[in-house]
């Protein structure tokens, strides 16, 4: 942001939840290990009764939003003063805001209010920041921001049917964000193989169920990309045959929130950006098995069916935007997701297929390549079959 766009009055927030493993993290690169802060026997005989955040762990959420909202990139942070009023603990849910409060024109500074609150709407850290923004020189056109080529965002791009996509994309000339949550060799080879087509990526991680992680994507990607029009959602989860009297509801859960939860947060961060162009695209992967009932896959099943509505309902609301929502539905394909199915199972699927054959990760990433391309642009809502004639409708 340039400090001449910025007004007094202009308002930031961001959120986060305190976890365990935050207090870990900071006495681990600080040091701090204050049994104030780490010891629930020794904080029982304080009067706190249980430990106490470290200050300066929740201030450093001041940071975040100084360098990443308001003002942005820039921003060189040269002052702050605070005030702890109240202790945070472990599940606080804090919302850290930044509001401008005076600008000095000479030197390019600003004075921002900046106060922490917690989940009951009670100011546990309150201080004023100064930050001077940076003078940016014009970068010669190589170094500017890449844009020139449309981007997509492959979600699960190290799974079989996320690489193939990622590659045709590429080849469809796409410039791609590589995404990982767990496997950074494969993305790291997949920037490879990407660049060896003559093409641009750079790579994203992150759990796609936790709004957090997705909005340290967000700004990851906005800071590199300025036409994200494609994203395409192949994260799912390895697929487990298990009888109903064998389910357990955590196994159901886990489909959700790699599914519906995972989608929703992606919609959620990135829905803004595209509005403000009155275009973009969002594919998801659904499954065959919405529409031919299959048994010991429940908990798969029940999340691609909620996934299903919640697309189609989204694309309906979403259509005068200029926003695309679809989904590719597969049968059984031919990737390490099915690495446990027996053999036989497998045999049978693919003799039960009118084309005689498994799908590839090949054939499902060319039917997510149509629905990215501008041949689509009058499709939303709609499901594009990858089954071989399994289903005929």
């Amino acid at each position: 942001m340039k400090y001449s766009e910025i007004k007094i009055g202009d308002q930031a927030e961001i959120l986060h939840k305190i976890t365990q493993s935050d207090i870990e993290k900071f006495v681990n690169l600080t040091g701090d290990d204050n049994k104030l802060h780490t010891d629930e026997e020794y904080s029982k005989s304080t009067p706190f009764k249980k430990p106490v955040v470290h200050g300066m762990l929740g201030a450093s959420f001041i940071s975040t939003i100084i360098g990443t909202k308001l003002p942005g990139d820039g921003a060189l942070w040269f002052s702050q003063n605070l005030d702890f009023l109240k202790p945070v603990r472990v599940g606080d849910e804090l919302r850290i805001t930044a509001e401008v409060i005076k600008k000095i024109d000479k030197s390019k500074t600003i004075e921002l209010k900046t106060d922490i609150y917690n989940q009951h709407k009670q100011i546990v850290t309150a201080g004023t920041s100064k930050v001077k923004l940076v003078e940016v020189v014009k970068l010669k056109a190589k170094d500017e921001k890449i844009n020139h080529i449309k981007f997509a965002l492959v979600i699960g791009s190290t799974g079989g049917i996320g690489s193939a996509t990622c590659l045709q994309l590429a080849k469809d000339g796409f410039n791609i964000v590589i995404h990982y949550h767990k496997n950074k060799n494969k993305a790291d080879k997949l920037k490879t193989e990407i660049e060896k087509i003559g093409r641009t990526a750079i790579i994203v991680s992150g759990n796609i169920a936790a709004m957090d992680d997705v909005i340290k994507m967000k700004v990851k990607v906005m800071r590199s990309v300025e036409d994200l029009s494609v994203i395409v959602n192949c994260s799912t989860l390895p697929i487990n045959n298990m009888s109903f009297s064998d389910l357990d509801w955590s196994e159901i859960k886990s489909h959700f929130d790699s599914n519906i939860q995972g989608s929703y947060n992606l919609l959620k961060v990135f829905v803004p950006v595209w509005e403000k162009k009155k275009f973009g695209k969002f594919i998801a992967i659904t499954t065959l098995y919405t529409e031919q009932q299959k048994s010991e896959l429940l908990g798969y099943i029940t999340a691609k069916t909620a996934l299903n509505g919640f697309i189609k309902a989204l694309a309906f609301e979403l259509a005068p935007k200029g926003i695309r929502l679809n989904l590719v539905s597969p049968g059984m394909v031919d990737t390490s997701l099915i690495a446990d199915v027996p053999e036989k199972v497998r045999l049978l699927s693919a003799v039960q297929t009118p084309l005689r054959t498994l799908a590839s990760s090949e054939d499902v990433a060319s039917a997510i390549c149509y629905l990215s391309s501008d041949k689509s642009n009058y499709l939303t809502g709609e499901t594009i079959r990858v089954n071989g004639g399994q289903i005929m409708l």
